[in-house]
């Protein structure tokens, strides 16, 4: 059996399941379909595209959803229905009912997504188990080092950015490095961009004006974000931006008192429009005319993918995933260098159009070429952990 590596085949639409297929099978094993983690299964069922594989999806917690279900794009999707609390300490019964749930079928292999479901799978199963991991310090703890070299011979892991992918190596550092290796998170680009409203229509539905000069963020308002550090910057840069410029944060969270008073003790509070949750949040991008995230360490930055399919010029911080996406399609800047930042503010809003469309060119480029379903498809089937189940 050999899933195409050097011929592609066709995209399929975003979220469209699958016709049911008898033959060999993959165990997609997912902790949760929340947040980001639904469109994370379509990802990986969609590496089996044209592959004799058909995908099984499996949701430890979270009730049974036909939205969920379609949006999974895999040939079944089958809900647990545990709750959070039911999957602390030994997971016993979820081991129990992953293993019936395997009897008697052909699974060749498991893709389980953060650590609870590798935990679950590997002792639930004798299958080899690919781990994909989504966040830094997964193997921080020794408990987690010592389960990982007790099953060393049937897992290999996946970090979402290189960044990831060297917090693992560093914990593991007796593992061979081809057992450690990166998968990109992606998006299927031209169905982000089908759903975006056009930038008139994004800033009527957010109440925004349709003539300022907008920057916008998105995220939970939380330190790990450092609006805060973006705020302070604005606030110095203003003098130097567009008049009439607005920064709109779309997110909730604890800090949001905090931020809203730091803006007014720094005179712009009438500047800066904090616009709370926001449903589909990535359908309104084209409302911003330059797209910042500020955060500390961030494992990836699926936020930055958004923004550039939106074709939104972006400035991220220094660190975590952000620098691997942003190389040349982007600005970074120092984590926390509010004068660096402020500076990267200015001169982002006097660009000139034709600067604007290039920047917006190599961010389509570097979309395709890198963070697209088929790319990351091409280079899973030719990681050496891959290698016996082409």
């Amino acid at each position: 059996m050999s899933p195409p590596v050097g011929d592609v085949p066709v995209e399929e639409p975003s979220g469209a399941p699958r016709a049911r297929r008898d033959g060999p099978r993959v165990l997609q094993f997912c902790h949760g379909y929340d947040g980001p983690f639904l469109d994370c299964a379509r990802q990986y069922a969609s590496l089996f595209a044209g592959t004799p594989y058909a995908v099984t999806t499996v949701y430890l917690t979270g009730a049974p959803s036909a939205a969920v279900e379609r949006g999974s794009a895999s040939d079944e999707v089958i809900f647990l229905d545990y709750s959070s609390r039911d999957v602390r300490g030994l997971k016993l019964k979820a081991i129990a009912d992953l293993r019936r749930l395997l009897r008697g079928r052909d699974f060749r292999f498991c893709i389980a997504h953060r650590f609870k479901p590798v935990y679950v799978a590997l002792l639930a199963s004798t299958l080899p188990v690919i781990g994909v991991h989504h966040a830094f310090g997964d193997y921080r703890r020794l408990s987690r080092r010592l389960f990982a070299r007790l099953f060393r011979a049937r897992l290999s892991l996946l970090g979402v950015s290189n960044a990831v992918r060297d917090d693992m190596r560093a914990c593991l550092p007796d593992w061979p490095a081809e057992r450690i290796e990166t998968l990109y998170n992606r998006l299927d680009r031209h169905a982000v961009q089908g759903a975006l409203l056009e930038p008139g229509e994004a800033r009527r539905a957010l109440g925004l004006p349709e003539t300022a000069w907008i920057l916008g963020n998105v995220g939970r308002l939380h330190p790990d974000k450092d609006q805060a550090t973006l705020i302070r910057a604005f606030a110095q840069a203003l003098p130097g931006l567009p008049a009439g410029s607005l920064l709109a944060i779309m997110g909730s969270g604890r800090l949001e008192s905090e931020l809203n008073a730091l803006a007014d003790r720094l005179g712009v509070a009438g500047q800066v429009r904090f616009l709370g949750q926001v449903a589909d949040a990535r359908h309104y991008f084209r409302a911003f005319d330059l797209f910042v995230l500020s955060s500390d360490h961030e494992p990836f930055g699926m936020v930055l993918l958004e923004a550039m399919a939106a074709g939104v010029p972006v400035v991220g911080s220094d660190c975590g995933g952000a620098p691997e996406v942003l190389e040349g399609a982007g600005t970074c800047f120092p984590l926390g260098d509010v004068v660096a930042l402020a500076a990267a503010l200015t001169q982002a809003s006097r660009r000139e159009a034709a600067q604007v469309e290039d920047e917006r060119r190599r961010q389509l480029q570097r979309l395709d070429a890198l963070f697209s379903d088929a790319a990351a498809r091409q280079r899973f089937w030719t990681l050496p952990m891959t290698a016996g189940y082409r």
